[in-house]
């Protein structure tokens, strides 16, 4: 079975269909079968074999043929339909006064439905704002509440390292971030340096853990008792990166030294003499 992977928007997830002997070149414009009647999308992914397993019938829906100049022009028409039904929800917004705030507007590609995109604090009543907006364009009218980190994905933005979010960029899902992982970095917990645009933990934070944590295990735990050439002490802290962390002797001075200077972990600690 040949399939390929379609992405609908710039910063979105990439899907997987069935394309069968189509042939699809890379960045192509395709009309897709959804659960939510036909898409326009591109491919994102080339061609490739999947081999099927246990002989179930294929559970990816299928390309049903490359774009048109039908389906292109449909396409432009819905962008221009898309930031005139953006900027009558604003308008409408403003004038009930409603607690939200539009994120995206999307309409499907067969113009059954305008999907609205919004972020709240709290539950919000907006059915006269729905009644309003479905009279106005003649169609079936979904408002979406979502995250803040799914806001930052749709609307994209600049990092505090200078690049684009890696949300907007490359990330197709979300992975869960703790503090625990700033921990294991020995980064500032300082929530302003740990946070990204979002307001949540940046998920940069997720990248390199499972590395710090392997090479982790091979210093011993912090507060153990070590003897190493340049006397006995306590570990304060350690530094995976260039294999060295620092102990505190018994006069209470740190002194730096490396992982291969260690020549014995102490059960407790020693008895002065």
């Amino acid at each position: 079975m040949r399939v390929l992977g379609v992405r609908f928007r710039e910063q979105g997830k990439v899907y997987v269909f069935e394309c069968g002997d189509m042939d699809c070149p890379l960045n192509e414009w395709i009309v897709v079968e959804t659960d939510q009647g036909p898409a326009l999308g591109w491919v994102a992914v080339e061609p490739w074999e999947l081999r099927e397993e246990g002989g179930r019938g294929t559970p990816f829906k299928k390309v049903l043929r490359k774009a048109e100049k039908e389906d292109l022009e449909r396409a432009h028409k819905l962008k221009e339909q898309r930031e005139r039904a953006r900027q009558e929800c604003l308008n409408l917004i403003k004038e009930y006064q409603l607690p939200m705030k539009l994120v995206e507007v999307e309409p499907l590609f067969d113009g059954s439905k305008i999907v609205f995109y919004f972020t709240a604090e709290n539950r919000v009543d907006f059915r006269r704002l729905v009644k309003e907006l479905a009279r106005r364009f003649r169609s079936r009218v979904e408002m979406r509440q979502i995250g803040v980190r799914n806001e930052a994905k749709m609307l994209g933005g600049v990092a505090s390292c200078g690049r684009e979010l890696c949300c907007a960029s490359f990330l197709q899902e979300f992975e869960p971030v703790s503090v625990r992982m700033a921990k294991d970095q020995n980064l500032s917990l300082n929530p302003l340096k740990l946070s990204g645009v979002c307001g949540r933990l940046m998920c940069c934070l997720a990248y390199e853990h499972k590395m710090y944590v392997e090479l982790k295990r091979k210093f011993p735990p912090p507060r153990k008792w070590i003897s190493t050439p340049k006397g006995v002490g306590k570990v304060k802290r350690v530094n995976v990166l260039t294999d060295k962390l620092v102990i505190e002797n018994l006069e209470g001075q740190e002194v730096e030294v490396g992982l291969a200077e260690i020549l014995e972990v102490l059960p407790s600690k020693p008895e002065e003499t």
